[in-house]
C-alpha cells in the first residue's frame, strides 16, 4: 500500500468556504509540509493543478532539495503543453530529484479556464487528444526517435537526449470516469485514479477499467484519491466534520453548484451528485463524508471516524485492487501528522528509518514523548 499525501497549491486552513484562520501557503509553510509527509514516511505527495494553484512543476522543483525521499505527483496536461516539452521537464526533474517524480495527466474539465488557456476542445476531443499525447509522450520514454501525426499532434523526429532514472519512465497517473477517459486509461497507464465515491461504485469502475485493459494486454494498478478526517472517537472524528463546514452558507454553496454545473467532467458530475448541495445527504456511505465537496471541486469526500474505521475502510477499497491512497486533511500540516500517528500502524507493517545513501549505520529512533520528571520514559503495554 502506497500512502501519498497532499500539497495545498491551492490554500490551506481550518475551515472550507472563508478566509477566517486561512494560512497564507508560501515556500516556508510548502517546505514544512513537505518535510513533514517526507519525515512521516509517506510514499509522496500529489501537487494539484489549475489556474487557483501555484505552478505543479515550480513548486516540486523548489521542494527537491528539502526533501529526500519523498515523490512528486505532478500534472501533464495534453493541450496547454506539447509531449515532447512535458517529456524533458519530466527527465529533468526525475534526474534531479534522483527519481523521485511520478505523472499525473490532467485533461481537465473546466471548460472556462481550458478557454483562458487557450484549450477550445470538447470533452471528447481533449480526451483524443490526450491519447495522441500518451503515445507519443510513452514512446520518447522508451528512448525511440518519435515521427506522428494525428489529428491534434504533429511531431517530427521528436527525441530525448537523456535518459530518465526510472525506465522506461516515470509511473503515468490518470483519473477520468467517462467511458473514454477509461478506455484511453486502459492503453496508456500505470495507476488508474479515482475519486473516493462509495465502495459499490469504486468497485464498478475498477472492475470496467481492469476489464478493458486485460483487453489491451496490460495489467494496470488503482488508486484513489480522498480527504480523511480521523480523531481519536468517532464522536470527535464527526465533530471536526461539522467544524469544518460550520461557515460555509448557503450562498457559498450555491455558487460552488453554479461553477461546478459548467464542468464537462463525468468524475466531478458524480462528485456533485452525492449531495447536490444537500447537507442532509452528506453522509454518503459508512464513515464516507461529501462534507468538503459542498465548496471543493475535484475530490469531495473524506474518510471519517476513529483510526478503527478509518483503517477498515481503507481496507475495504484495498480489498478491490487499490494500493495507492492520495489523501489529505485540513489544515495539510498537522493531519498530515494525525493520519500518519494514527492509521498509518493499523494499515501497513512499521517502516524502519532508512539509511544516509552508502552509510550502513542502523540509527535507533525513539519514539517515547518527553521525559517524565527528566528522568524516564513512560512506555505503554
Amino acid at each position: 500500500m502506497d500512502l501519498f499525501w497532499f500539497l495545498p497549491l491551492w490554500g490551506d486552513g481550518r475551515y472550507l468556504g472563508t478566509d477566517y484562520r486561512a494560512r497564507t501557503v508560501d515556500f516556508d509553510y510548502l517546505q514544512q509540509v513537505a518535510k513533514a509527509a517526507d519525515t512521516l514516511g509517506y510514499e509522496g505527495a500529489l501537487l494539484p493543478t489549475g489556474r487557483a494553484c501555484e505552478d505543479t512543476w515550480i513548486a516540486a522543483s523548489s521542494l527537491i532539495s528539502v526533501t529526500k525521499r519523498l515523490k512528486f505527483l505532478v500534472a501533464a496536461r495534453p493541450g496547454l503543453m506539447s509531449p515532447t516539452l512535458s517529456a524533458r521537464m519530466a527527465v529533468t526533474l526525475d534526474r534531479l530529484s534522483n527519481g523521485r517524480v511520478t505523472v499525473n495527466v490532467v485533461s481537465a474539465g473546466d471548460p472556462v479556464e481550458n478557454a483562458g488557456d487557450g484549450l477550445h476542445l470538447s470533452h471528447d476531443d481533449r480526451y483524443h487528444l490526450t491519447d495522441e499525447f500518451l503515445q507519443v509522450w510513452r514512446a520518447l520514454g522508451r528512448g525511440e526517435e518519435v515521427t506522428f501525426k494525428g489529428k491534434y499532434i504533429d511531431i517530427r523526429g521528436g527525441r530525448l537526449i537523456l535518459p530518465f532514472v526510472q525506465q522506461p519512465h516515470p509511473p503515468l497517473y490518470f483519473g477520468g470516469s467517462s467511458p473514454l477517459a477509461q478506455e484511453i486509461a486502459s492503453k496508456h497507464i500505470d495507476v488508474y485514479l479515482t475519486w473516493g465515491e462509495p465502495v459499490e461504485q469504486v468497485r464498478e469502475k475498477i472492475e470496467q477499467v481492469r476489464k478493458l485493459a486485460e483487453e489491451q494486454g496490460r495489467k494496470i494498478r488503482f488508486g484513489i484519491r480522498l480527504h480523511v478526517i480521523v480523531r481519536e472517537t468517532e464522536e470527535e472524528a464527526w465533530a471536526a466534520a461539522d467544524d469544518l463546514i460550520k461557515y460555509v452558507d448557503d450562498q457559498t454553496i450555491a455558487d460552488a453548484l453554479r461553477v461546478k454545473s459548467r464542468y464537462e467532467s463525468v468524475g466531478q458530475s458524480r462528485m456533485t451528485a452525492l449531495h447536490n448541495g444537500d447537507r442532509s445527504k452528506l453522509v454518503v456511505g459508512p464513515n464516507l463524508w461529501a462534507g468538503v465537496g459542498l465548496v471543493r471541486g475535484g475530490a469531495g469526500t473524506a474518510l471519517v471516524g476513529n483510526p478503527e474505521n478509518v483503517a477498515k475502510r481503507i481496507k475495504e477499497y484495498e480489498a478491490l485492487g487499490i494500493d495507492t491512497f492520495i489523501f489529505s486533511g485540513y489544515p495539510h500540516l498537522e493531519e498530515a501528522y494525525r493520519f500518519a500517528e494514527l492509521v498509518f500502524p493499523l494499515v501497513r507493517p512499521v517502516k524502519t528509518s532508512p539509511t544516509v545513501s552508502g552509510d550502513t549505520r542502523q540509527v535507533a529512533v525513539r519514539k517515547s514523548g518527553e521525559a517524565i520528571a527528566n528522568d524516564f520514559f513512560k512506555v505503554s503495554t
